[in-house]
Order: structure tokens, then sequence, then C-alpha cells
């Protein structure tokens, strides 16, 4: 029911893809950007990036989900 109401607006697999891929980037640059923050003296700054990477299994599972439903 969600993949027919997000093929139905027009999102398709090559989208979630790369959206997971753009996930992924986010996630090295928030981690890389965050070992600035911790030298200051802030602990802990990279759970950024950890959260923004866990997107990417949802967004390449979506892609799996769409691909399939366009077959």
């Amino acid at each position: 029911m969600i993949v027919k109401r997000l093929h139905e607006s027009g999102i398709r697999a090559e989208h979630a893809y790369a959206a997971g891929f753009v996930s992924i980037g986010m996630s090295v640059i928030t981690w890389c950007a965050s070992l600035s923050v911790e030298k200051k003296g802030e602990e802990r700054a990279d759970r950024l990036g950890i959260f923004v990477g866990e997107w990417a299994p949802t967004f390449f599972a979506l892609g799996l989900a769409l691909s399939t439903y366009e077959k």
C-alpha cells in the first residue's frame, strides 16, 4: 500500500537509491565536521553522522520494493 502510493506520487526506485547514496555521503560529511566539534570539548558530536547513516538501508529497501512493484 505504501509502495503503491509512493509510485503513484512519482517516486521511482532510482530516486530511493539516489537518496540512499546521498544519505551515505551526508553521513561522512557530518562525521568529518563533527571531528572539529569534538576537539572543542563536546563529546559524542558524531551522533548526527551515525543517525543520518542509518537512513541509507531504509532508502535502499524502499528502492528494492519500488523496483519490484514497477515490474
